[in-house]
């Protein structure tokens, strides 16, 4: 009976031991191109909020203090003027199926230079089509001053899609919180010195 325990320790163990080098052998190959994966991604999402100007996330870039203690990376595009626009990740956590991370590009007169959906768990025909450039398109050109960033069924400018309210009510939230938050950090966000974190 005690041969027996012991082999079975002994098999479970090397199994373990086996199963535990696999994974790390799988993490070590795939690390890299899931980083370059996740770096495509911030490119693309860049392209999309600020058409037209360029920035590499890896160095274009300011980590800021955002509203409640967390930091907020924001990356920014230059000329030989100084900023000429800015995007930053902004989450709406009362999505109907929960968090909606959104990225929004911002420029210096704090007009909206597009948003894209960056991930969500939306429903299928119902709140998922906040991902359509029909509907990321309405936020174009918008801002805190020539825009009410509510939905229409709230009293807003933003339309809702029909049949779904709480998705476009959640990122339209999520978007003006983050327009007043460039809006009370403009100053820092545009400066051309680096600002500490």
């Amino acid at each position: 009976m005690k041969g027996g325990m012991a082999r079975l320790i002994l098999v479970l163990g090397a199994i373990c031991f086996a199963s535990g080098f696999g994974l790390a052998m799988v993490y070590e190959i795939t690390k890299e191109p899931i980083a370059y994966q996740k770096k495509l991604e911030v490119i693309r999402s860049l392209a999309a909020v600020l058409p037209g100007l360029e920035i590499d996330p890896d160095s274009q870039y300011r980590d800021l203090a955002g509203k409640d203690g967390d930091t907020v990376r924001v990356f920014r595009s230059e000329d030989g003027d100084g900023v000429v626009g800015v995007a930053f990740q902004v989450i709406a956590p009362d999505g109907y199926s929960g968090n909606i991370y959104i990225m929004m590009g911002v420029l210096p007169d704090g007009t909206l230079g597009g948003i894209e959906i960056l991930s969500h768990a939306e429903t299928p025909g119902l709140g998922a089509p906040i991902t359509e450039e029909r509907w990321k398109g309405i936020f174009k050109g918008r801002s805190l001053e020539n825009t009410d960033l509510r939905v229409k069924k709230d009293g807003g400018d933003i339309d809702q899609m029909t049949g779904a309210t709480i998705s476009p009510r959640a990122v339209t939230g999520a978007v003006k919180k983050g327009l007043e938050w460039f809006r009370d950090n403009r100053d820092n966000i545009l400066s051309a010195e680096e600002a500490s974190s």
